[in-house]
């Protein structure tokens, strides 16, 4: 499947600048199919894995096609989740963000409903909520679905895996029929079907699970840490590992000149690589990268593409990437050539189970491991410097040093006391940057963490609003009586 860049999509100057400000530059496959076809108003089912970048595939052409000059809901988007629902909205607001007359609201459980009441008031142009919170505020009146245009279903084998059918079939009866229906789901079971037939008039069908990126054969292991600690996990792994030439990937430009900065501080040879650098500077930092003297490329994913070097002895994802494609296409810029080569990722909290999803999609494995200890670069070290010193003496280098030795001697220390002085100072230069107070190896593995009791918890840090797929809860008979219409098929 052709994968476009954005620029060729026919899409308005400020979703360009804000998709540039994001740092895309190429369209994921699931975004190169769905986007001019949501743009011409057709429906659509995109079966896609989280992952995938679907998200903006659905989000770009839905802003795209909005009246800004009406005050009034255009497109409603569904998610199973509150977690979902939130992310989701990030996601348009990002792209919204050179467009001040466009606005967006989060409708889900958990969360005020009178602060969702005070930022309806402001007649957003798009919603996005759970099933169950949508209709709460249908139910009320302070969401009106008279006027939209557009309905996206995300996720939606996970919605009718919670038991929100009907809520979503309630909700899709009080929309124009005429509207544009988008579903996006990572299966395709009967049930989804089913919907589609009822609710869509001739969806194209997309399909992008089947297509697996390849992994190379490197050293792939990754680390559980926290956020700040990441910088000194870094260092212990470059020396730990002796790695002379490194590229570590950052998702953002910030992150990638505070990182160099840091690195350059604590003594290595790092420079960074991203969007705002000019032809003249982005040249002259993969001439560096490539003669050896940047030891460390800290890049972005899009300033990264065309880097073509053989001699990468290691790639870092300092930030797990957005798009589970782009890590095949960080880690494939090591071991080239005939060359190993290792990866190691960084995963903070629940990003560990994107970095599983992205193991499944591709069929590899990554092995979890402990960040070294001081104690562990010690060994490593000391075994380096028994192979100079091995060298050295074969060499016959060392006999001008001899007359020094025997000084020193002469004033009642030993020649292993010399030895272990020399080598404690060696070792105490080598560790000055480290933070000694730091146990990576006194972190929990996930495993042993205890599973959280939901039960316990305040009502506003539970998990989403979930519903078997059972009897429904009973609604008030007078509330509901406008949304008792008839099932019907979508008829334009």
């Amino acid at each position: 499947m052709k994968k476009l860049k954005f620029n060729e999509l026919t899409l308005s100057a400020p979703i360009q600048k804000a998709i540039s400000d994001m740092g895309f530059e190429e369209a994921s496959p699931i975004q190169s199919e769905s986007i001019p076809y949501i743009m011409k108003g057709h429906d659509l089912i995109g079966q896609a894995q989280t992952g995938t970048g679907k998200t903006a595939a659905f989000a770009i052409p839905t802003i795209e096609k909005l009246d800004i000059s009406r005050k009034t809901i255009q497109a409603i988007v569904l998610c199973p989740t509150r977690e979902l629902v939130i992310q989701v909205t990030e996601e348009f607001r990002k792209l919204m963000k050179y467009m001040d007359k466009v606005s967006v609201v989060p409708i889900y459980g958990g969360q005020e409903i009178d602060r969702q009441f005070k930022a309806l008031k402001n007649k957003p142009q798009i919603i996005i909520g759970t099933p169950g919170r949508t209709m709460d505020h249908m139910r009320r009146g302070t969401i009106n679905l008279n006027e939209v245009t557009t309905v996206v279903l995300d996720e939606a084998d996970e919605m009718l895996d919670m038991g929100f059918r009907e809520d979503i079939e309630f909700i899709l009866q009080d929309t124009p029929e005429d509207r544009q229906t988008i579903m996006f789901s990572a299966t395709m079971s009967d049930d989804i079907l089913k919907l589609t037939k009822l609710y869509q008039n001739n969806p194209k069908k997309i399909d992008v699970t089947f297509q697996k990126v390849n992994a190379p054969k490197i050293d792939q292991v990754y680390f559980e840490i926290q956020e700040k600690t990441k910088p000194e996990a870094l260092a212990r792994l470059l020396d730990y590992h002796d790695i002379r030439l490194a590229l570590v990937f950052c998702n953002t430009k910030s992150q990638v000149d505070d990182l160099v900065e840091l690195l350059k501080s604590r003594g290595y040879f790092a420079e960074g690589l991203h969007g705002d650098l000019s032809q003249k500077q982005r040249d002259k930092v993969m001439n560096g990268f490539r003669n050896g003297t940047v030891e460390i490329l800290v890049a972005t994913d899009v300033a990264a593409r065309g880097i073509d070097v053989n001699n990468i002895e290691a790639v870092f994802n300092y930030d797990l990437p957005r798009d589970d494609e782009d890590y095949i296409h960080r880690i494939g810029r090591t071991a080239r050539a005939g060359k190993s080569g290792k990866s190691f990722t960084f995963v903070v909290g629940k990003q560990v189970y994107g970095l599983k999803r992205i193991e499944r999609t591709n069929d590899i494995k990554i092995i979890r491991r402990q960040i070294p200890s001081l104690e562990d670069l010690g060994e490593t070290r000391i075994n380096s410097f028994k192979t100079k010193i091995k060298k050295i003496v074969e060499n016959g280098t060392v006999t001008s040093y001899i007359p020094m030795v025997e000084k020193l001697m002469g004033d009642d220390y030993t020649a292993m006391d010399i030895a272990a002085s020399l080598l404690q100072l060696a070792m105490d230069d080598k560790n000055e940057n480290f933070d000694s107070k730091l146990k990576f190896e006194d972190q929990p593995y996930r495993e042993e963490r205890k599973p959280r009791n939901t039960r316990s918890q305040p009502r506003n840090k539970r998990a989403p609003e979930k519903k078997s797929a059972g009897k429904r809860p009973s609604r008030p008979s007078s509330s509901f009586e406008k949304y008792s219409k008839p099932k019907k098929k979508k008829n334009r």
